[in-house]
Order: structure tokens, then sequence, then C-alpha cells
């Protein structure tokens, strides 16, 4: 049972993949960008194809130790990053990015920066228009490094904003469970909200499900 969630996936003739949101198109500029700064990175992408093949043996292997896959993140936070900002730079668009490693995943930041706010229709309504970017680095990514990435992307600090409020209900929710003895559902969520859902219950001692199907998808908080 997968929990994984990414805006809806086109293929052109050409076999390119194409994102696409509920909301339509991308923020038009960022639609126009996207196009060029992907150019970019499939022309870059073969420069480090040898290195993504050794890397990707690795991965497939699951024998590469820690220092390694830390590496591989590193590497895959430094691809993100530059594909954003040439992306950010086509757009014309403020906004600096960070990177870091969190867990077993590239975390890359786009937050304000010292010439302007990031825009926030960069983040889109319910952060859908994030999400399609998030697909998109993802894919960017893959195109250099030959490898699948499961990288997080935050815009304007809406994850982080998102993350708290979800800390919040699934402790409320822990809390009833275990007062009343029964299960407890919650309203759907995405992936990454249910991961961090996942994560509270798992802590609290209970168990916690995921039932139903996109874009219904909600966890279920079971008592011990």
């Amino acid at each position: 049972m997968s929990d994984t969630q990414s805006p809806d996936i086109d293929t052109t003739t050409t076999g390119e993949p194409v994102v696409a949101t509920t909301e339509g198109a991308l923020v038009p500029e960022v639609a126009e960008a996207a196009d060029e700064a992907r150019a970019e990175a499939s022309g870059a992408g073969e420069a480090g194809e040898a290195d993504a093949d050794g890397a990707a043996t690795h991965a497939d292997s699951g024998k590469a130790d820690k220092g390694t896959r830390l590496r591989q993140l590193e590497r895959e936070g430094e691809v993100a990053a530059d594909f954003l900002e040439t992306l950010l730079d086509i757009a014309d668009l403020d906004g600096d990015i960070d990177v870091d490693v969190d867990g077993d995943r590239a975390a890359i930041a786009i937050v304000d920066s010292d010439e302007g706010r990031v825009p926030r229709r960069l983040v889109g309504t319910d952060g859908k228009v994030l999400e399609a970017l998030q697909e998109l680095t993802r894919l960017a990514v893959q195109v250099q490094t030959g490898e699948r990435s499961r990288l997080m992307l935050d815009i304007a600090g809406h994850r982080a904003q998102r993350r708290s409020a979800l800390v919040e209900l699934a402790h409320a929710a822990i809390a009833e469970v275990k007062e009343s003895g029964e299960k407890r559902s919650l309203e759907p969520m995405s992936a990454f909200e249910r991961k961090v859902v996942h994560d509270e219950v798992s802590a609290a001692g209970l168990v916690s499900e995921s039932e139903g199907v996109e874009p219904n998808r909600h966890i279920v908080i079971l008592p011990a």
C-alpha cells in the first residue's frame, strides 16, 4: 500500500514528462521557465551519466554505507538547487535556495531573499503548485543523476507551517483515541501530511493506517 502522491504526469509524443495540477497550468512564467530549466538539466545529465550508473548500482544493491548515501543526498540537493535557481532566474522571481538533508531525503527550500519575497502563488491553493514544482524538480534530479529522487521541496515555509499544524492535530487525535479506546479517522491528506501524522502516532505508541484512494486517502489511528 503506497503512500506516494504526486501531481498528474502525462507524456507527450516525444516521451517527455509533463506536470499538471488540478488548478490547470503552473504559474505562466514558471511553466515557461520550467521547460527551459528542464532542458538545461537534461543536457547537464549527460555529463554525469557515468557517475550516476555507479551510484545506482550501489543503491539497488542496498549495500551503500551511510557516508555514500549522504553524498548521494547532498548531490541531489545540489542538482535540485541548480535547477530551481535557473527556473527562478528565467522567470525573474525572487528567492534564495536552502539545501539540507532530512533523514533519508534531500530537503530543498525556496525562501525570501534580500531582494524580495518568494511569490506565494508558487505554493498555490492547498499547496498544489508546490507539489507540482516538487515533482518537476524530482524529475530534473532523476534526469541528471539517473536515480529516482524523493527530495522534499518547501516554498516560503508552507510545509514547515503545515507540519506544526499537523503535529497539533495528531496529538489531539491520539489523546482522543487513548481516552475513548476507539479508532479515529482523520481528514484526507497528502503523502507528506500523512507521513508527519504516522510518525507522531508511532512515537506515541499507537498504530495508524492509510485507507482510501487519492484524493480521499486518509489516516485511521487505532487504539492500543
